[in-house]
């Protein structure tokens, strides 16, 4: 079962990801993106990233917001082959997100959906490491936060663009956390034999 390790520890290992969708219901509307980035030891060491065709319409509103046209997901795949190769991506790695709780309804509505799996990974969230170590931003929304330590959005509201925002921004909450000696590192350790039969 996945546990919320969000304001307990910091992870140097993980997977950052991210998705663009058809709209804020998991039952109701679908996943048009889905993006991540492996980080290892803090440094980026592996991506993944796929446009995905909706079964339904795509919207004038998801597009103007995300720039993803149904002309660019003609040719996509549908979601069903596309979960399976991020859950694999993931694996056991500790997975990370702004908001990452609307992410997760999604992957886990659809993976139990296409496949009737469920996505156990523990996960980080960085809007709840900005309300404690931001609190005096009025705005807690990742671009908000992304220009707060000057960095550059344009392109946001894309996976892969979001995903490398993030971290940036993980990490220099992480530094944060370090300033108020809140900072405790984790790093990933892969199971081992005897882990697994204890």
């Amino acid at each position: 079962m996945k546990r919320d390790l969000s304001l307990k520890q910091f992870p140097q290992d993980y997977v950052v990801f991210d998705i663009e969708t058809t709209g804020f219901s998991p039952q109701n509307d679908e996943i048009i993106e889905l993006s991540a980035i492996k980080v290892k030891d803090c440094e980026i060491v592996d991506e993944f990233s796929k446009l995905i065709k909706p079964f339904g319409f795509l919207s004038s509103r998801i597009t103007d917001l995300t720039g993803i046209t149904k002309e660019m997901v003609v040719s996509a795949p549908y979601i069903n082959p596309v979960i399976l190769e991020f859950k694999e991506f993931c694996k056991d790695f500790i997975v990370l997100g702004h908001n990452v709780t609307f992410d997760l309804g999604f992957i886990n509505a659809k993976l139990f959906e296409c496949h009737k799996m469920t996505f156990d990974n523990d996960y980080i969230d960085t809007l709840k490491l900005a309300r404690k170590y931001l609190s005096h931003l009025s705005s807690k929304k990742l671009g908000v936060i992304a220009e707060h330590f000057g960095l550059n959005t344009d392109g946001m509201h894309r996976g892969l663009k979001d995903c490398s925002v993030t971290n940036v921004c993980y990490q220099k909450l992480c530094e944060l956390a370090e300033q108020k000696g809140d900072y405790k590192p984790l790093k990933h350790k892969p199971l081992s034999l005897f882990d697994v039969l204890k």
